[in-house]
């Protein structure tokens, strides 16, 4: 179960957008919010509260005036670029495949559906 929840966490979408775009280096939260495009400002503050929780991203406050935050990976959190870029190597590398057998599945479905009458 313990397990599981890491998974589902490493494996959100969002999770593999941020670490990619920490392997860079430190980030303020508007310059993430900036670079990966769609995420809502409640869908960052709660991966990147995940992250922190799960010990893979820390957060630092700096005392200025405005207060200056940072995010940045943790040596653990470091640990998943690699199995990240070969992820999004391997979606790279399969994506025309992936495509045309979405496309190939939701025609089949399609025509089930109208033969069926529930369109």
């Amino acid at each position: 179960r313990a397990i599981s929840g890491v998974l589902q966490r490493i494996g959100d979408k969002w999770t593999v957008l941020l670490v990619s775009l920490l392997a860079d280096g430190p980030k303020r939260f508007n310059e993430m919010k900036r670079a990966v495009n769609g995420i809502s400002q409640r869908m960052l503050t709660a991966t990147v509260r995940h992250l922190e929780r799960d010990g893979m991203v820390t957060r630092h406050v700096y005392a200025e005036v405005p207060p200056r935050v940072e995010y940045e990976l943790t040596a653990l959190g470091r640990g998943l670029i690699e199995p990240v870029r070969g992820l999004v190597l391997w979606l790279r590398q399969n994506w025309g495949q992936i495509r045309t057998s979405r496309e190939r599945f939701d025609t089949k479905s399609a025509r089930t559906r109208q033969k069926s009458g529930t369109a």
